[in-house]
């Protein structure tokens, strides 16, 4: 108390017989204002707003009940004072309004902030608007809406230096189970339909990119790396974040092939078991590394 008084921090009002008040200077204050506890429609918008936002995106169709207004959602990243590359998490996504105010905020003050919308998939009502236009749930409205948003902004700023640069891509990841085959029985259960249906470990329902992405999390990698498809003698091959990762999970890959990855020396490289046809063909695979990529660490699942 007594360093506040010293400082000069503790007013009186402009009699000194007021309730004492402590000061705050301008340059403490996050993005130069103090937030207050009741925002106005003027100032932040309303419901409404919201509203007429949506349905300007999706043909006059509102799609969503009670959506913020993008006013909202700006304010509060000015109150948070956000630096230019941090990452905004909404765990209750809704519309997407965040994601469409993250991305106006890049274009309006030239930043790269970036999103990370979380949402159940909660049904929308088979009869409603939503649902009969093919929003099966709400996820499906908030991708739509930030697609929507993206190349609306960039059309409505389309004259600023800045726009060729200004990223709407987006990606969408759902939480799944494993992409392995669960094994529950004891060496003694198996019977040769079991063996059968496990000359692969992994499920039948899994792509590619569940796999990819699966591998990505397993050596705890950011999934907003960059990600490139190619093709190599017929097979796809998986490019990520220029070579840190490359990753193929075609079958039967051939020794070309595999030379081809060597070569261009990827931090990692994963290959699917069923990729080869058999043991040997597998030892051959670390061989072939070891001779053109020492340092690669060769996964195979």
């Amino acid at each position: 108390m007594i360093q506040l008084i010293a400082d000069n921090r503790i007013w009186f009002g402009t009699d000194g017989n007021n309730m004492p008040r402590l000061k705050r200077f301008l340059s403490e204050v996050q993005s130069g204002m103090v937030p207050i506890s009741i925002w106005y429609n003027k100032d932040v918008g309303h419901n409404q707003e919201g509203r007429q936002e949506l349905k300007k995106l999706f043909d006059d169709k509102g799609y969503f009940d009670g959506p913020k207004p993008v006013r909202l959602l700006r304010r509060i990243l000015k109150v948070a004072n956000v630096k230019e590359n941090d990452i905004i998490l909404d765990f209750f996504s809704g519309s997407a309004t965040t994601a469409h105010a993250v991305m106006q905020s890049n274009v309006v003050e030239d930043s790269k902030l970036k999103f990370i919308m979380v949402q159940l998939p909660e049904s929308t009502d088979e009869e409603s608007e939503a649902y009969i236009a093919g929003y099966k749930n709400i996820c499906e409205i908030g991708k739509e809406r930030i697609r929507r948003a993206g190349e609306k902004i960039k059309e409505e700023n389309r004259e600023m230096n800045n726009i060729t640069k200004f990223d709407i891509g987006f990606r969408v990841l759902k939480v799944d189970s494993t992409n392995m085959k669960d094994v529950y029985y004891s060496a003694n259960e198996y019977t040769q339909d079991i063996l059968a249906g496990l000359e692969t470990n992994i499920k039948d329902d899994r792509t590619d990119l569940d796999l990819l992405y699966g591998v990505l999390l397993d050596w705890n990698l950011p999934l907003s790396f960059s990600h490139k498809i190619e093709e190599i003698e017929g097979i796809t091959v998986h490019t990520v974040d220029n070579e840190s990762l490359i990753a193929c999970f075609s079958e039967k890959i051939s020794e070309k092939v595999v030379h081809e990855i060597a070569k261009r020396q990827p931090t990692r490289v994963v290959f699917r078991d069923s990729s080869f046809t058999s043991s040997p063909a597998k030892i051959n695979v670390y061989e072939i590394f070891k001779l053109h990529a020492p340092n690669t660490t060769v996964k195979v699942i």
